[in-house]
Formats: structure tokens, C-alpha cells, sequence
């Protein structure tokens, strides 16, 4: 039911969508305490309170622009994108070196990963739905022409490192909390996070180019621009240097357009089985990480 629901939204013009969104994100937003304070809370740890009307209104054009982007043809959904800088992705392939794209959940990075598997074969990582009814939905719509998944867990993983071994390309959301085991806590706009370690892992086993990306969602549905910038850590960064090194990169990327960022997402959250910030300390981290 779900996905018909989906399939028959996504024939609605993308300047509709959202501005149904807009109204939905404010909808949302009144209705829910426990979303509003912790939107409200992120947004003004990061220091870009004054972005919060936007931001309200930006989370539910990023709701209501997913039926469009994983169930419209992909000729709609590519027609809405501009892309820029794609001289740093085509300078990676021509040296045959592996690509690991880092996308926060800035903008509508959804349609990062469709736009740039239309020029490349594209694998990515995602988190499997809780909730069985969604399964079809999340993963049937998300798997398209040359883009790929792989599961946050173990085969995830290997699927990934085979992949950037090969020379191909892979996507990861950096500022997604891992589960326990799989990161370290470092600041993020100044608060300790949990964060995952496993871009820095990939970059040192394979040797890799790393290129940050963020689709930009420009105002009256007027489509998206796709970014491209580079990214690069010395090598003889310790784990934790490297964890803060591409949270520092994140928030530059975040503060170019700081009202599309998900902040209502939980990022500082403690996942089950993780100690505390104030019970770790970095050496402990370090040789966790390692």
C-alpha cells in the first residue's frame, strides 16, 4: 500500500511536492515536542539558530521529495539535477583509483547517489528498514540503474571494501551513528558524537580518492545542485584525528547551506553497549579504532 501511495505522489510536479512539504514540516514540527526540541537543540549547538524557520520547512520538502526521487523515472528525477565540479570524479577514474563519496544527510542526498550512478556504477550503504512494510519501499525504489546497496553490517562491509579495491565507487553517510564497536567519539559542532570510523578505514586499506558530495535543493522545487569538493587526510593521522578530520570537513559542507541539514536527526545519541564520552578517553579510543 505504501509503495502504491509513493508511485502516485511521485507523478506530482517536484514544486508541489514541496510545498506540501513545507507545510507538513511545520505540521511535524507543532505537533511534536520531542522533534521540536531536539531540532531545535541541534540546530542551536551548531550555531545556526537562525536558520530554524528554514530548517522547519526544509525537513518536510526532504519528506515529500522521496516518492518523486525513488519513483519517478530516473529521466524526471536526472532533469532536475545540475552537477558541478565533476572534473574531481573523472580525474579519480582516469588515475583508476577507487571513490569513496562521503554525503552527510545534507540537502536531498538521496538524489546524490542516483545522479552520480548515471555517470558510474555506484554502491552504497544503508540501513535495512526496522519495519517489514517498508522494506519494498526503501530498498526496491532505492536500487536503480548502475546504483547498488549494501547492508550497515558485517557483508555490508566486505561488499564495500571489494568494491574500492576494485577501483569502483562507493557512497557512505559519515555522520550516521554506528552501532557499538564501529566508531569513536569526536566532536561535532563542538559536542561529542559517536562516529564512525569506517571512511577512515577504507581510505587506508585502499588508498582511494575521497570526495565529499551534497545535493543542494535550490528554492521552488527548482531542482538540485550537485556538488563535488575533495577531500584528503595525512597519513600519519592517529584514528581519532581522522574521525575528527572528516567531522570538521562535514560541518564546512553543512554550513554552506546549514538550513537543509537534518537536524532533527538524533546524532548525539549513546548507541546501546557504548560508554559514555566523559568514560572514554582517547588512547582508549585509539586502540579501539585501530
Amino acid at each position: 500500500m505504501l509503495v502504491l501511495i509513493f508511485r502516485l505522489l511521485s507523478f506530482l510536479p517536484l514544486p508541489l511536492l514541496h510545498a506540501i512539504g513545507s507545510a507538513l514540516g511545520w505540521a511535524v514540527y507543532l505537533s511534536s515536542s520531542q522533534y521540536r526540541r531536539r531540532l531545535q537543540d541541534n540546530i542551536r549547538q551548531a550555531g545556526f539558530g537562525d536558520h530554524l524557520s528554514a530548517a522547519v520547512a526544509e525537513a518536510g520538502k526532504n519528506m515529500m521529495e522521496l516518492p518523486f526521487i525513488w519513483c519517478a523515472s530516473p529521466q524526471r528525477v536526472l532533469k532536475t539535477v545540475t552537477i558541478k565540479n565533476w572534473q574531481l570524479v573523472q580525474q579519480a577514474q582516469d588515475a583508476k583509483r577507487g571513490i569513496i563519496f562521503l554525503t552527510p544527510h545534507l540537502g536531498c542526498f538521496e538524489v546524490s547517489a542516483q545522479a552520480t550512478a548515471a555517470h558510474l556504477p555506484l554502491t552504497v550503504m544503508y540501513r535495512p528498514p526496522r519495519q517489514a512494510a517498508l522494506k519494498p519501499l526503501i530498498e526496491g525504489a532505492r536500487a536503480r540503474h548502475n546504483l547498488s546497496l549494501a547492508p550497515a553490517n558485517l557483508s555490508g562491509v566486505r561488499a564495500l571494501f571489494k568494491v574500492v579495491k576494485r577501483n569502483g565507487a562507493i557512497g557512505l553517510l559519515p555522520d550516521q551513528v554506528p552501532q557499538n564497536g564501529e566508531g569513536i567519539w569526536a566532536d561535532f559542532f563542538g559536542k561529542p558524537a559517536y562516529t564512525m570510523t569506517l571512511p577512515a578505514k577504507m581510505l587506508e586499506m585502499s588508498g582511494a580518492t575521497m570526495i565529499l558530495a551534497f545535493a543542494e535543493r535550490l528554492p521552488r522545487g527548482k531542482g538540485y545542485t550537485l556538488h563535488f569538493l575533495p577531500f584528503s587526510m595525512a597519513a600519519e593521522l592517529t584514528p581519532q584525528q581522522q574521525v575528527r578530520a572528516i567531522n570538521t570537513a562535514m560541518e564546512q559542507l553543512i554550513s554552506l547551506c546549514p538550513a537543509q541539514y537534518f537536524w532533527s536527526y538524533n546524532h548525539y545519541k549513546i548507541p546501546a553497549g557504548v560508554a559514555a564520552p566523559d568514560e572514554v578517553t582517547a588512547s582508549d579510543q585509539d586502540q579501539a579504532a585501530s
